[in-house]
């Protein structure tokens, strides 16, 4: 059997080449959603996506909550999105987006055998992960010399990048116990970004972080508080004004810019899951101008990992630049509230100038920052018969 094979080991489980065994083995088994909660609490930063409240985001999916325990220490947690097949309603697609929160330096194995073996057992006929783990960082002068150069096209084709060990290490176990890769090269796809751009906090000051953006950046932070823009956030007693606000100006940003909204009732119902899992864990800005909305922002926040979800802004009084004005408001309060990393999310890897996706690159290196790929996201076919048909009907409807 080739080393690109996974092992057959006993039902449910894959040996993964190259893991060693160190431990006993995991149990996995549903969790409270107060333990859930406590246990992403006690970690430095993770996803808002493995948070138990983004459940009840995603209302067309059924949440779970599940942990593994060494014995009787729980030692890892994953927030499981479950999917159905239509008209097959009694097995689903287990999604766990950009986690689970485990160990991922690790035996795979030991963390991923008895998640499949659990999810097989309660109707999964595939598993969907999105490991949090990086494998390729790009400075923001290798990004700029990339998009200087005519000669590149992509980020991939940029020399210099840090390659970080342990991204690669759980690439390869992850292909050779049989996990398909999900993301396309253009970066984007039916779900998380595997290309991001992020701006690193911990241990700079406001200053070190204005010195380290482009001088267009600094330039338009300045302009917008020369204009007398004014930044503010919602609060309890105004969210539901400001939220209207802010969904009409995103309705028009989306008109413009080409792509589908989504409804007022989402991000209804984002803020308030969220915030009743925690009070600082989404926030909305908004920077007006004379009175005028000119720009809204949103960002998420799980320990010390701040993230830009959503934004908009007007077509009209562009010169006054309350984009910028809400970015720095939101970078600013992430570095006060400790956080690491202030987290831009999805870039495409392209850099060819004819390429629409490019200017988002040069919007967000302007930021000072590297650009990031991750694992991506996996999937484990449990009843290759069910997962082929599925694959199937999303292509048809176009996911």
């Amino acid at each position: 059997m080739s080393s690109s094979e996974p092992v057959p080991t006993a039902a449910g489980t894959r040996r993964y080449p190259g893991a060693g065994a160190p431990g006993g083995p995991l149990t996995v088994r549903p969790i409270r959603s107060v333990d859930h909660l406590a246990f992403v609490r006690a970690q430095r930063s993770a996803s808002f996506l493995q948070t138990p409240a983004w459940s009840r985001v995603k209302t067309e999916w059924r949440g779970e909550s599940l942990g593994w325990f060494d014995g009787g220490r729980l030692v890892g947690a994953g927030l499981v999105l479950h999917r159905p097949v239509p008209r097959l309603e009694r097995f689903t697609l287990a999604y766990l987006p950009e986690g689970p929160v485990i160990d991922w330096t690790g035996d795979l194995g030991r963390w991923l055998d008895p998640l499949a073996a659990r999810l097989t057992a309660h109707g999964a006929f595939a598993i969907r992960l999105g490991p949090p783990v990086r494998t390729d960082t790009w400075s923001a002068a290798q990004v700029k010399e990339g998009i200087a150069d005519p000669g590149r096209t992509a980020l991939t084709e940029v020399p210099g990048r840090w390659t970080d060990p342990v991204g690669a290490r759980v690439a390869d176990r992850l292909r050779d116990a049989g996990w398909l890769p999900q993301s396309p090269e253009d970066g984007f796809g039916v779900g998380h970004p595997q290309f991001k751009y992020e701006l690193p906090l911990a241990g700079r000051t406001e200053d070190q972080l204005l010195s380290g953006m482009n001088q267009q950046w600094r330039r338009n932070i300045r302009k917008a508080a020369k204009e007398g823009v004014e930044v503010t956030v919602g609060t309890v007693d105004t969210l539901g004004e400001d939220l209207k606000a802010f969904h009409d100006l995103y309705v028009h940003t989306a008109e413009r810019d080409r792509f589908t909204p989504r409804p007022l009732r989402y991000f209804a119902t984002m803020f308030a899951a969220l915030n009743a899992e925690d009070p600082e864990r989404i926030t909305l800005y908004l920077a007006r101008h004379q009175g005028d909305l000119v720009a809204a922002t949103v960002l998420v926040r799980v320990g010390a990992h701040a993230v830009y979800a959503y934004g908009a802004s007007s077509t009209g009084k562009r010169e006054v630049r309350g984009s910028h004005a809400c970015q720095w408001a939101m970078i600013r309060d992430a570095l006060a509230a400790g956080c690491d990393v202030y987290d831009l999310r999805g870039i495409t890897p392209t850099l060819d100038a004819d390429d629409p996706h490019v200017g988002l690159i040069r919007f967000k290196v302007g930021t000072g920052g590297q650009a990031v790929r991750y694992v991506g996201e996996w999937d484990l076919p449990l009843r290759p018969m069910i997962y082929r048909a599925f694959g199937l009907y999303m292509r048809r409807r176009g996911r």
